[in-house]
């Protein structure tokens, strides 16, 4: 049986800013959390559908020293114009054998791309900026890391990634002070002996060393914070304008 002490004493949640929120032994719940860490689902990929079609030039092969892929053709022969932003698109996977594949597909074309990897960099910011928008800890590390190859991939890869910044950066600042929080919530960092945080100062710092207008920055002020960092607003966005040249 209830208690009737207890219910007397029991406050009733009503909707504020209503003449029934003023009443006695009446509450007003307070606001919803904002959930913006919170990890956002990821819809289906065109590199799954590509791959459980068959039509990727890659495979996974078990060997004694782990998983990796095999690929069919020789990577320097790939139209990097499809083949490099599909990858891209697959980063945003976290199952197998899709993330394993992107990931190290992404990699090798990087690493023999040259100057294939240059014109195709306008159809690699959607798909960068769908993996970090994921708030995903594993997609967004594995994105950094790979954003990192990708500067230094190619004469110029830096400097082409200057005006796209506006779509890459805000998740930079949302994260950048993760890392003291990740000990309890991702072994993935641990595994990599390394936490978003410092990933994403990592990453900035290569923006800075490979892109012609942060280095001018950073040339005009060399006390101040990374120029990278300064373009991000504390409330997560850019402000309005050009970027400083």
């Amino acid at each position: 049986m209830n208690n009737p002490k207890k219910n007397k004493n029991t406050e009733s949640k009503l909707e504020g800013f209503t003449m029934k929120a003023y009443m006695s032994k009446t509450g007003v719940p307070g606001p919803p959390p904002l959930g913006i860490f919170k990890e956002r689902p990821t819809k289906s990929t065109n590199f799954r559908r590509f791959y459980d079609r068959g039509d990727l030039p890659v495979s996974v092969d078990h060997c004694t020293r782990g998983r990796r892929i095999s690929w069919k053709v020789d990577i320097r022969t790939l139209d990097y114009f499809h083949f490099l932003p599909l990858f891209f698109d697959g980063l945003v996977e976290t199952s197998h054998p899709y993330e394993l594949l992107a990931r190290h597909g992404v990699h090798d074309m990087l690493e023999v791309g040259g100057s294939n990897i240059l014109p195709v960099i306008p159809q690699l910011i959607i798909p960068i900026r769908n993996a970090l928008n994921t708030k995903n800890i594993r997609v967004m590390c594995n994105t950094m890391i790979v954003l990192q190859h990708l500067v230094m991939s190619a004469q110029h890869v830096g400097e082409a990634l200057v005006p796209f910044y506006r779509q890459i950066l805000p998740l930079f600042n949302l994260f950048k002070n993760e890392k003291k929080f990740l000990s309890y919530r991702i072994d993935y960092s641990q595994q990599m002996n390394v936490s978003i945080g410092d990933l994403i100062s990592e990453t900035l710092e290569m923006f800075e060393r490979f892109g012609v207008r942060s280095q001018s920055l950073v040339k005009e002020r060399p006390a101040s914070p990374s120029s990278c960092e300064s373009q991000l607003h504390p409330e997560g966005l850019l402000p309005p304008g050009p970027l400083p040249v």
